[in-house]
């Protein structure tokens, strides 16, 4: 049995020395190709960007938000159309207006990207630096400790697919007083993180200032990186955070929080806006 995001397969399982035939649900792993077409001195031209591997499901959001936080495309005004197709599932292709050209200088790219890691396909170490979309503003957030606590629960509530395969990274977007807004999982920790940033692109919500990031693993460098250009400010995580992901953290003005478990936490940037 398979459905777009999970499949039934049959496995041998070893309970207390008893091995028993039985069927079990994983999550679906597939690749997607993702294509950009947009204009030039010779007419419309079609160019593959990059491969990742995905759970199906939400592709033009995950198109976008990669796109974007790539630095590839900047705003809602330039996308022309964004397509999936019935005769090939695993492919999406964005069409930007005539006239807008693509910023394609920092995403030279091997053909491919796995699941796991959202920047080891890059050409070159110069290829990870994104310049900011928005201007830092400064703010007067003051998030009480006590919200942070409920987050992972509230957030695991609703990881359905997580709940049928136990396989999935989650990316949550709350509100500044808690309620969540938006939650998409996925086999890619960064993958999950750009259908959020991506729905928000296109329901033209960005920037993502006055929200909370749940991520449901741990914090790496990427993930920090495409917060940022989202203009998210904080980000709390139920794993830990990288060296890397620290540092970009306080470069940034980043609230960045780990081990968010238990009622505990651990405060690695920005604890201003912490009320503890």
């Amino acid at each position: 049995m398979h459905s777009n995001e999970t499949e039934h397969i049959n496995v041998m399982k070893f309970t207390s020395g008893e091995v028993i035939e039985a069927t079990d649900q994983v999550a679906v792993e597939e690749p997607l190709e993702i294509q950009l077409a947009y204009s030039s001195a010779n007419g419309y031209m079609k160019k593959n960007i990059a491969v990742t591997m995905r759970t199906p499901g939400n592709d033009e959001e995950l198109a976008i938000g990669f796109l974007f936080t790539e630095g590839v495309i900047k705003s809602m005004d330039g996308v022309k159309q964004v397509q999936c197709f019935t005769a090939d599932k695993n492919r999406v292709l964005v069409t930007l207006e005539e006239n807008v050209p693509p910023v394609l200088n920092n995403v030279v790219r091997n053909f491919y990207t796995t699941s796991s890691c959202g920047v080891c396909g890059k050409a070159s170490i110069d290829a990870i630096s994104i310049a900011p979309v928005y201007p830092s503003e400064k703010d007067d957030i003051l998030i009480p400790a006590g919200l942070l606590h409920a987050l992972p629960g509230i957030a695991r509530k609703q990881q359905r697919i997580f709940d049928d395969t136990g396989g999935l990274h989650a990316s949550a977007l709350f509100s500044l007083d808690g309620n969540l807004l938006l939650i998409r999982e996925d086999v890619g920790r960064h993958n999950a993180l750009d259908k959020i940033i991506g729905a928000a692109f296109l329901k033209g919500e960005l920037p993502l200032h006055q929200t909370i990031l749940l991520l449901s693993g741990r914090a790496g460098f990427e993930l920090v990186q495409k917060a940022f250009v989202a203009g998210i400010k904080i980000i709390v995580a139920v794993g830990a955070p990288s060296s890397l992901a620290v540092e970009l953290a306080k470069e940034t003005g980043i609230t960045l929080i780990g081990f968010l478990r238990n009622e505990k936490f651990n405060i690695y940037s920005g604890s201003q806006r912490i009320q503890l």
